[in-house]
């Protein structure tokens, strides 16, 4: 049996995020006065006061209001507001109908929300009003990357990069669209030219690592992720990437460990079921099993953790539990060929389990031939057919004892089986016979010889 799918080692656990191209760089906001700009590292609700303050101002110029409007907006978005972010956006068009950084961020917002196909308007509507900006085709082309149309995305980054030559985001982002294609390299020189540019951006050291994960170059992923961790610690996928790493050496103390800090920055379904992953590989079922059902209460449809809590079931000799996990994993994804193979594994190994439960209840003969009334007598009565299987079983391990040290005992030993079946054939239905008892002794016989 395939037993668990382990996310240090199936390459679907890992999911490698795209940053915007309006993302945050490495600066902080003890460096300089918090203003009301695009790209501020501010935080959210931070920002949001502060760009308020400047569109309230009066004598603020309707230009840069509606720039602080836009940031604003983003601001809000990233704050899970972004209903409101996008009415501030469409304030901004209502008035000028020609801002197309009002259009960008607007793409985004609807691009960061699942709703692509919207975003790709507003993504085209900003490239036609300003054809050489250069974010207008890195955000376009981040959209092409949650479209999967990674070939699309990097003929817009191609563009953004020749308007923009030194657009760290772009070769960034270009190096994930790279990742998504399998074509590994050319990502690992794209995020080598993206952190040559700006050599402080954690995200950028963390996806290089996955990249060097699907090589095989564990330390280089280890070390990437280290230094993200290292650049920026707030980030529960970095511990849990790392841990990928460490668990993929066969490390899975150091790995469980850094499971533990990503459950402790937020706890997701995929950094219980990684933990789970971790100690399952070190024989620690209930811990693992512990972790799964932690993974599954915060989200039920969780697909691998019912794979993998089916595997440990297996290992605590739990068959029933695990062919329902099994079962649950295969209805959720039915193109998981894994699960489907351990569900198909599990029920053959339960039904031919169940055929030898059903067959100690049958005699050592087939009754379905049976003639003699003997034999008739024994496959009517259960705990008759169980004796008879009973003898049967005994008699042939004390032959296979008796042979291995002489022929001759061997031989003797079946001359005394044959005897008792003559007999029993020959007394059966006669006054004073008695055939459970007859095969009782025969047993008893049979087992003083096994202990000898």
């Amino acid at each position: 049996m395939r037993s668990f799918i382990s996310s240090f080692a199936a390459s679907a656990a890992l999911i490698l995020a795209i940053l915007a191209a309006t993302g945050a760089g490495a600066q902080t906001t003890a460096e300089r006065p918090i203003v009301c700009e695009a790209l501020s590292a501010a935080e959210p609700a931070t920002l949001i006061d502060v760009c308020t303050a400047l569109i309230d101002n009066p004598a603020t110029p309707e230009s840069e209001r509606l720039d602080a409007m836009i940031t604003r907006a983003a601001a809000l978005h990233n704050s899970g507001q972004s209903d409101k972010a996008l009415a501030e956006i469409a304030s901004v068009i209502a008035k000028d109908p020609n801002r197309a950084r009002a259009f960008r961020a607007r793409g985004e917002i609807l691009r960061q929300t699942g709703k692509v196909e919207a975003a790709f308007e507003a993504l085209n509507q900003a490239i036609r009003l300003e054809p050489d900006n250069a974010t207008g085709y890195a955000n376009r082309a981040n959209a092409f990357n949650n479209a999967r149309k990674y070939d699309r995305a990097i003929e817009d980054y191609n563009e953004a990069l020749r308007l923009k030559p030194d657009f760290a985001q772009a070769f960034s982002d270009r190096g994930a669209a790279w990742y998504f294609k399998g074509e590994y390299q050319k990502a690992i020189a794209d995020y080598d030219e993206a952190l040559r540019l700006e050599p402080h951006r954690a995200r950028t050291y963390s996806n290089r690592s996955a990249a060097y994960r699907k090589l095989g170059r564990t330390e280089k992923a280890i070390e990437d992720v280290t230094t993200a961790i290292r650049i920026d610690p707030t980030q529960p996928e970095f511990f849990d990437n790392r841990g990928l790493d460490l668990a993929g050496n066969s490390d899975y103390a150091r790995a469980i460990a850094d499971y533990d800090e990503a459950i402790k920055l937020r706890p997701e379904a995929k950094f219980l079921t990684n933990r789970g992953d971790a100690y399952q590989a070190r024989k620690d079922y209930d811990r693992a099993i512990a972790d799964y059902d932690a993974a599954l209460k915060l989200d039920p449809k969780f697909q691998r953790a019912y794979n993998n809590r089916g595997a440990a079931w297996v290992k605590k000799g739990d068959r029933s539990r695990a062919l329902k996990d099994y079962a649950e994993a295969v209805r959720l994804n039915p193109s998981d060929s894994t699960a489907a193979a351990n569900h198909k594994e599990i029920t053959q190994e339960i039904e031919r389990l169940g055929s030898l439960s059903y067959q100690k209840n049958l005699p050592s003969f087939n009754c379905a031939t049976a003639k003699r009334q003997v034999e008739k007598a024994i496959c009517a009565d259960a705990s008759l057919a169980q004796l008879d299987r009973n003898i049967s079983d005994v008699f042939l391990r004390v032959i296979a004892s008796a042979e291995a040290d002489s022929h001759r005992a061997a031989l003797a030993l079946t001359r005394q089986q044959r005897d008792f079946i003559d007999k029993r054939n020959a007394s059966f239905g006669k006054r004073g016979y008695d055939l459970r008892q007859a095969m009782e002794d025969r047993l008893e016989k049979l087992n003083t010889i096994a202990r000898q």
